[in-house]
């Protein structure tokens, strides 16, 4: 980070807290911390060299991290091995989960009317946990609403009765909307369907809101056997056409019993019972190295947790590096369900950190408040106050910033789900930015915030390295603040549990798909 955007990280600092903060001694405790120190300390030229260091245990490992290979078990190794030598208790969680990849690329071919080729991760993208198969076939529509309401309404494959006359054999064509991809999959299973075709529902918006952009999900689970793909609208709006005929072929390999780890980190100081955790995934996905997903924001925390283990601070910083997180935020959901309800309650607030160095980013801050008024509703009590420190912290630095819904369709979502408050940073993944985003934060109108998610192309090339100094900056000042805070958001037990809604793109973090659609 240059020395302007140190100054002003200090002065984040300073503004966002009106403590008095205890120079930093890893052998005296008693003398005065000083923010500025820690502010610098954070380099983002380190941050890098970790996200060099990922790059590098992908190469040496087929060109992936992702959770359930040997990619991931190295990525775990070197996090967990950095935090063990900078001092931290490390806890390795294992547990099982059920790993997918492809095998070979996929292939949806138009027979008729009219030969054509569609492209993979343009056009049309294998969902997880999809089955494996070869059909030619005519498509077959299923409750379709073409021309596409002006507001989400599809209901397409979301009931038994919308496969009345369905003729086995046949390629279920569905539309997004209303239940989840699996409920459709299924469905379309046991109406005889030989393989399953997803499109985007089709209203026109800017960015996030946009459901013609191209659909990724999961079926949550490897319960179908036939193949399933999701397309953008235009896709399937061609398919829907009569007298269509394609070839969709998937072949892919589910592991209900793979086993893989989460990396947990306790500093030794601090009061247990008022923890400041904060969080990323570190796995990739089975198709690219995951450098910018989410090798960044891994990157960033690590290393605010290797300068912050001299840090005397008033509360416990808990660190914590996902896996399976590309599999439906597993790694997450096992650490939060096994938690006893004491441990929940001395949780106080959840920071997460999910692509934080997009291509095209912008400064995406979770609205914790739903002050945006969009999709989800606001986060656990206190979740707001996350939101502003982040803000200011924006806004002392002259940058621009814009809220990202609150879905929880990222590590966060299991802890809000249980009422514990959150807040985090995003730049964006597979959402198209708008002309007014291209004003206010540079870029490229209409191309996506990251071309390369989910994809061979995320490699170390995929950083933007502004975006990964800013957003750096802003998670040391975070756990900086928080570590020394007498108030913290999340002040008593846990409040009512509050699920997660859906979304896609900018504003709804990874499209995992499992959610209402």
């Amino acid at each position: 980070m240059r020395p302007r955007a140190y100054k002003g990280l200090v002065a984040a600092i300073t503004a966002a807290s009106a403590m008095t903060l205890p120079v930093i001694s890893a052998t005296a405790a008693s003398a005065e911390p000083d923010p500025k120190a820690f502010s610098q300390s954070v380099k983002a030229p380190a941050v890098k060299r970790h996200l060099e260091r990922l790059q590098q245990i992908a190469a040496a490992n087929g060109g992936i991290r992702a959770s359930g290979t040997p990619g991931h078990e190295a990525s775990v190794a070197y996090v967990a091995g950095k935090l063990r030598e900078a001092g931290y208790r490390v806890t390795l969680q294992e547990f099982e989960f059920p790993f997918f990849r492809e095998v070979t690329r996929s292939v949806l071919d138009r027979v008729s009317p009219g030969a054509k080729s569609y492209v993979r991760n343009t056009d049309f993208r294998t969902m997880t946990y999809s089955g494996s198969g070869n059909a030619t076939a005519a498509v077959q529509g299923v409750d379709l609403v073409l021309p596409p309401s002006p507001t989400p309404s599809s209901t397409s494959g979301c009931e038994a009765s919308d496969f009345a006359g369905f003729t086995r054999g046949n390629i279920a064509l569905i539309q997004r909307g209303t239940c989840n991809f699996q409920v459709k999959a299924e469905l379309a299973q046991a109406a005889g369907a030989s393989g399953v075709i997803i499109f985007n529902e089709g209203q026109p918006g800017e960015g996030p809101n946009d459901r013609r952009i191209l659909l990724s999900g999961t079926l949550n689970e490897p319960t179908t056997h036939i193949p399933v793909v999701g397309t953008t609208f235009a896709v399937g709006n061609e398919l829907a056409a009569a007298g269509t005929t394609v070839t969709l072929t998937t072949n892919t390999e589910s592991d209900p019993h793979r086993k893989t780890r989460n990396v947990i980190a306790d500093s030794r100081w601090g009061d247990p019972d008022k923890v400041v955790m904060l969080g990323s995934h570190l796995d990739s996905v089975t198709e690219g190295p995951g450098i910018n997903d989410n090798g960044s924001g891994s990157a960033g925390v690590l290393e605010t947790a290797l300068k912050a283990n001299v840090l005397p601070t008033k509360n416990k910083l808990r660190f914590a590096f996902w896996g399976a997180e590309e599999l439906g935020l597993l790694g997450s959901e096992h650490y939060v369900g096994a938690l006893s309800a004491e441990e929940k309650a001395k949780i106080k607030l959840y920071l997460n950190f999910d692509m934080i160095a997009s291509p095209n980013h912008v400064f995406g801050i979770y609205d914790g408040d739903d002050s945006d008024a969009t999709g989800a509703p606001a986060g656990p009590a206190g979740s707001d106050k996350i939101e502003k420190l982040f803000e200011t912290y924006f806004k002392v630095l002259g940058q621009p910033y814009t809220g990202t819904d609150f879905t929880g369709r990222s590590d966060y979502g299991p802890f809000i789900a249980v009422g514990i408050p959150a807040g985090g940073l995003f730049t964006g993944a597979e959402g198209v930015k708008s002309a007014a985003e291209a004003a206010r934060f540079g870029g490229e109108a209409g191309v996506a915030y990251d071309k390369c998610y989910h994809q061979a192309c995320d490699t170390i090339a995929n950083i933007n390295d502004k975006a990964l100094a800013v957003n750096t900056g802003a998670i040391a000042t975070a756990a900086f603040v928080y570590a020394y805070s007498a108030d913290l958001p999340g002040g008593g037990a846990p409040a009512s549990s509050r699920p997660g809604a859906g979304g896609g793109g900018l504003g709804d973090d990874h499209d995992h798909g499992g959610v209402p659609m």
